[in-house]
């Protein structure tokens, strides 16, 4: 079915109301989102909000990927996630809590550990990815395989008191190893798990996240493409880098050398 075919019942009407008003959405600007599907891949601390908003949004198909379960120390943060969780798949009670919220919403878990083997076959059904996950193989890893498959993509990053963001649409600018290259060496990098994160950085970025999905889907506003937005929340203060594509990028460039996703050594980076 169409968008145009979708039908909002006087439920739906009441509840997306505040997006219908919006001349920037309206009627048409919901229907997208209700026929939309997104996959989120992490449903830690930037894949909580993002999904938390989607959900909300009314975006139609949420998938959400994720091989972990809940622990305490998962819920500074992980706002998924409940104390009588901890244990449990991430993944089902990502989909408890965002059904909870909205019914008219279909939660996809994908209980499995994203790799080279399977992630081709993940994205193939969604619109728009958003990268939640917490290491630097799992960021390479996405971009390429999103940039292959010509899917647009949300990639962010926390630590301490600082965020990051970007996102990729396919032919409108560089894509994350454009910009990063390749992972920096192990032990380069401090953990969230060494170097601690303040919880609500993780709310801030990723609900940063799903608003580009929903300007995505809706098709209005500037997307983060060709830009990483930086935020340093002690200063509270952000900084739009213009980002300019690079030629010779192995995946997007005029010559790419990787024809398929592979799997790069693991580095932790964020939401654990």
């Amino acid at each position: 079915m169409g968008v145009v075919g979708i039908a909002l019942s006087s439920e739906q009407l009441d509840r997306y109301s505040r997006h219908i008003i919006l001349k920037e959405v309206g009627l048409k600007g919901q229907k997208k989102l209700l026929n939309a599907k997104v996959l989120i891949i992490g449903a830690g601390g930037l894949g909580s909000p993002a999904a938390m908003y989607l959900a909300a949004a009314g975006v139609g198909t949420i998938g959400i990927a994720d091989a972990d379960e809940v622990d305490l120390s998962n819920l500074q943060r992980q706002i998924l996630h409940a104390t009588a969780d901890v244990g449990r798949p991430k993944v089902d009670s990502a989909k408890e809590t965002m059904k909870a919220m909205n019914p008219d919403v279909q939660v996809i878990p994908h209980h499995l550990f994203v790799s080279a083997e399977n992630i081709m076959k993940l994205i193939e059904p969604y619109d728009f990815i958003i990268d939640g996950t917490d290491n630097f193989a799992a960021k390479f890893l996405i971009n390429d395989a999103c940039v292959l498959a010509g899917k647009p993509f949300c990639h962010a990053g926390i630590i301490r008191f600082h965020g990051q963001l970007m996102t990729y649409v396919p032919g409108k600018g560089p894509c994350y190893r454009c910009v990063f290259k390749r992972p920096p060496p192990r032990n380069a990098v401090p953990t969230c798990r060494e170097a601690g994160v303040i919880g609500a950085m993780a709310g801030v970025i990723g609900c940063m996240q799903a608003l580009e999905a929903v300007k995505y889907i809706v098709g209005v506003g500037n997307l983060l493409t060709g830009r990483l937005l930086t935020f340093d929340a002690l200063d509270m203060e952000m900084y739009p880098v213009t980002l300019p594509e690079n030629p010779d990028c192995p995946v997007c460039g005029k010559n790419p050398t990787i024809q398929q996703p592979f799997n790069e050594d693991t580095v932790e980076c964020d939401l654990k």
